[in-house]
């Protein structure tokens, strides 16, 4: 046996071996992120997305990307994130439908948030607006499930399709108040909107961002809006706390928009991530925009306490789960 050419064997190995520690402990992030968003381009979703996706890159140094998977109530952007390597490059920004409205509700999604992801944080919630077409005969919360009481199954609501958040919202408000109404799904809020305003649908809920500008032009009348503060773009229209129906006090926000990763991510990097939501959501341009244009409240947290709010919220979903069917 060459012992010389052995040692030098095992040298020059070792030598590789140390040369290569290095890119295997890269600090996160050394690539692009990629972060899929489950709506299609245009929709709220996607413009929380791409205002975060932006501002987050100049946060961690690394470009963040959004892929847009519409379709099949998130699952399109959300299983390609479960199959992906725990490793931070491939996150999903999902909605409440997907987080805790439909796998409280539903039976047939393949996945449990609280288990099978890496929670990483809030990035924003989102106020909702319930409206009905000017020409039904109600003006407050209180009237429509009084008219809908007296005229059971007459009502029609809108949504953006089974299993978006106005569906779940609008079948949760049919449960605790005990009245009917017929579900009408279409493709996004902006058909709600347009189909309620033409005479189509009687009784919308959507995000305040598409509802608003129909209210203000006299197309829609909104009654409402979702949780305890009322909306500065619109001072006469009272919160769910105020209207006093007490069968609405579970409604919050209309919906939120959480960051999340493949099971068993490091903790570091998802604080890391976590730590750049909140630094995005504090910038004041973020802010204004946010708030006076888009009419969300961007969120910061930690990841402990965006899963604090999912384990809060999923019961109330189940319960309902008990008493509707949704399938896809």
């Amino acid at each position: 046996m060459n012992f010389s050419r052995t040692r030098r064997a095992l040298v020059l190995g070792g030598a590789a071996a140390v040369v290569a520690r290095p890119s295997l402990a890269q600090p996160f992030p050394s690539r692009p992120i990629r972060m899929l968003v489950g709506f299609a381009a245009g929709g709220g979703a996607d413009t929380i997305a791409r205002l975060y996706a932006h501002k987050m890159q100049e946060v961690l140094g690394q470009s963040v990307i959004v892929d847009n998977r519409p379709g099949a109530s998130q699952l399109l952007a959300i299983r390609p994130m479960m199959s992906s390597p725990p490793d931070g490059y491939t996150v999903t920004l999902a909605t409440g439908s997907g987080l805790t409205q439909g796998p409280g509700v539903r039976k047939d999604l393949p996945y449990d948030p609280l288990k099978d992801f890496s929670l990483i944080g809030m990035v924003a919630t989102a106020p909702g607006v319930f409206f009905v077409n000017p020409s039904l005969p109600v003006r407050s919360m209180r009237e429509l499930i009084a008219y809908a009481k007296a005229n059971p199954g007459k009502l029609n609501y809108g949504s953006a399709g089974v299993g978006a958040a106005n569906h779940l919202q609008m079948e949760y408000v049919k449960h605790v108040t005990g009245t009917s109404m017929t579900h009408i799904p279409y493709k996004s809020d902006q058909d709600v909107t347009l189909q309620t305003a033409g005479g189509d649908v009687h009784v919308g809920l959507t995000i305040a961002q598409f509802a608003i500008p129909m209210v203000l032009a006299g197309k829609l009348r909104a009654l409402a809006v979702t949780g305890s503060t009322r909306l500065p773009a619109l001072p006469d229209v009272p919160s769910i706390t105020e209207t006093g129906v007490v069968e609405l006090k579970g409604i919050d926000n209309y919906t939120f928009y959480g960051l999340v990763g493949p099971a068993g991510m490091p903790q570091p990097v998802i604080d890391k991530v976590s730590d750049a939501i909140n630094k995005v959501s504090a910038m004041p341009d973020v802010v204004s925009r946010m708030r006076q244009t888009l009419y969300y409240e961007p969120a910061t947290g930690t990841p402990a306490t965006f899963r604090r709010y999912m384990e809060a919220e999923l019961p109330k979903w189940k319960q309902l789960g008990k008493a509707v069917k949704i399938e896809q």
